[in-house]
């Protein structure tokens, strides 16, 4: 992070955003351009990697499902671009702690405890950490006293397009970005490769709302991929988990996804081409099994 932030200090942010007079260390200096960035940075990837995959990867067929809204991917988009900058504020709070120094990142592999196995082990650690970490506040989010008022807008969209990969109130994105920025408080990382699985994770959240299901048979029952989301969207209670199925199937939220089934969003769109779909509450599906209304759970 201090990489990019220090050579857009040098190109761009001197004198516009604050004057030349400024230390570099000057806390308000780098807060003010620490904010820019990182808003820049995540709507340039928002609006960058959701439009590859709506344009290449989302099956538009999904827009005619009775559960997908009217200007539902307007409305994921001003979501999105109203709590980002929300999100961003409490966010600097932690890239400001690391590039004053209070994290273990690190600039060099010889810096690494062990080396380069030192390098991939911290990547791997990553994933479990942040995916152990967002389970359980994840799955807090879906508590009845705090559900309503946080987590709601996010679980309007049931059938959901990749720009409702970032849609959330901004409290609940930043307290599930929260993972993410604790991990190198805790743990040696380097700091390229903490940047690269920012993105990544980024680009994994895109992933699990595009509607595209394929997973690799044999990752089948570890990778909790856009097929699990997908069920967790539609059923509510299960799938919590970012990457894994492991937590949930600790925590007893695990579902095989219907997708897999052969009783997805996919199969029920295949089974009405032809008929009219009109609204978007339930119409010519109450027979179908997924979509029974004892079963979908709106809260």
């Amino acid at each position: 992070m201090d990489l990019v932030l220090n050579a857009a200090d040098y190109y761009f942010f001197t004198p516009y955003v604050y004057p030349s007079t400024w230390p570099e260390d000057e806390i308000i200096r780098q807060s003010l351009s620490l904010l820019v960035v990182t808003n820049l940075g995540a709507y340039f990837l928002y609006f960058f990697f959701a439009t590859l995959s709506y344009y290449f990867i989302f099956d538009h067929s999904l827009k005619k499902h009775p559960l997908f809204l009217e200007n539902q991917v307007y409305r994921e988009i001003m979501c999105t671009v109203k709590a980002l900058p929300w999100i961003s504020i409490p966010t600097v709070g932690f890239f400001l702690a690391e590039i004053r120094g209070y994290s273990k990142l690190y600039d060099r592999i010889e810096d690494s405890p062990y080396g380069w196995l030192g390098v991939i082990l911290s990547m791997v650690s990553f994933l479990f950490f942040t995916d152990m970490a967002i389970y359980w506040i994840h799955r807090g989010l879906h508590h009845k006293l705090i559900y309503k008022h946080l987590h709601k807008p996010h679980h309007v969209w049931k059938i959901s397009s990749p720009f409702a990969s970032h849609a959330f109130h901004p409290m609940d994105g930043f307290l599930q970005g929260v993972p993410y920025h604790i991990y190198p408080f805790f743990f040696p990382l380097h700091k390229v490769v903490y940047l690269t699985l920012y993105i990544l994770v980024n680009l994994w959240t895109i992933s699990i709302h595009d509607g595209s299901y394929q997973v690799p048979k044999i990752l089948e029952p570890f990778i909790n991929g856009a097929a699990h989301h997908t069920d967790h969207h539609l059923f509510f209670d299960y799938n919590y988990g970012q990457y894994f199925t492991l937590w949930d199937r600790i925590g007893g939220s695990f579902k095989y996804p219907s997708v897999l089934k052969g009783t997805g969003p996919m199969h029920y769109m295949k089974k009405i081409v032809g008929k009219n779909v009109n609204g978007h509450a339930r119409n010519g599906c109450q027979d179908e099994e997924l979509f029974n209304g004892d079963n979908l759970k709106t809260k």
